[in-house]
């Protein structure tokens, strides 16, 4: 969990830039748009774009992007056809590497991901050659400078919580995929705000990483995130917080 959740970190505090926005918008879009594809515009009967919308409004999208978007994955609107593809690949010091990506030209799409890992001193793997190292879990972000650990561990746990954590300056609460909405509604009554909210892979274990092979295991990770088509990098790492400060 460590290496997930203190990259959510690293991207949090770096994402504060009018570039970094706009590309953030485009991940949210296509994220909208093949959840809806997916699974049908009714947020209420569709817990993946339900999960995406959320993210749009965290991140201030206005409304008529949303409908756009949501309109676009429902064929309602004329739009680009997206494929959901991810790469599983290895990283400095060992490190696992799940990417997932939307894109409309996959061939363009894995000769960028692998460009990106030869130069990051990585490479791809083979199917299934790291995701068995990964579980599928619901997570949850609090602000942890806002809120008592005590009084947010207990909204968590009683709505049905299966893990409650604290990483960093932040609270980290996991849940079954299936329970993820109905355990942030429970927080939520209880007055506390959730940051963030997603369906992760999380690691089983994770591999420490310190000094150089932590900055280029980081920097390798930015500069996958930074492709259009990536929507989102996992990795099974651990880092100390002084070398988190560092990075």
């Amino acid at each position: 969990m460590a290496g997930h959740s203190k990259w959510k970190q690293i991207k949090h505090y770096k994402a504060a830039t009018d570039a970094k926005r706009g590309a953030h918008f485009t991940k949210l879009i296509r994220e909208i748009t093949v959840a809806a594809k997916a699974g049908g515009g009714d947020p209420a009967g569709n817990p993946r774009l339900r999960t995406a919308i959320e993210a749009a409004k965290a991140a201030s999208m206005p409304k008529e992007n949303i409908e756009r978007a949501v309109k676009k994955g429902t064929g309602e609107l004329e739009g680009v056809d997206y494929t959901e593809v991810m790469y599983e690949g290895y990283g400095p010091g060992g490190v696992a590497l799940l990417i997932h990506a939307v894109t409309d030209t996959p061939p363009r799409t894995v000769a960028e991901v692998r460009f990106k890992l030869s130069r990051g001193n990585g490479h791809l793997g083979a199917s299934n050659s790291v995701a068995w190292m990964f579980e599928r879990k619901g997570q949850l972000y609090i602000d942890a400078t806002k809120y008592a650990e005590d009084s947010a561990m207990e909204a968590a746990l009683e709505g049905g919580a299966t893990d409650f954590a604290q990483d960093g300056d932040q609270f980290v609460v996991s849940t079954e995929p299936t329970e993820l909405h109905a355990v942030k509604s429970a927080i939520e009554a209880k007055g506390i705000v959730v940051r963030e909210s997603e369906i992760a892979m999380m690691p089983k274990s994770t591999v420490h990483v310190e000094g150089k092979t932590a900055e280029s295991l980081l920097k390798l990770m930015e500069e996958l995130d930074s492709l259009d088509d990536v929507q989102k990098v996992e990795a099974n790492f651990d880092i100390d917080l002084a070398e988190l400060a560092k990075a």
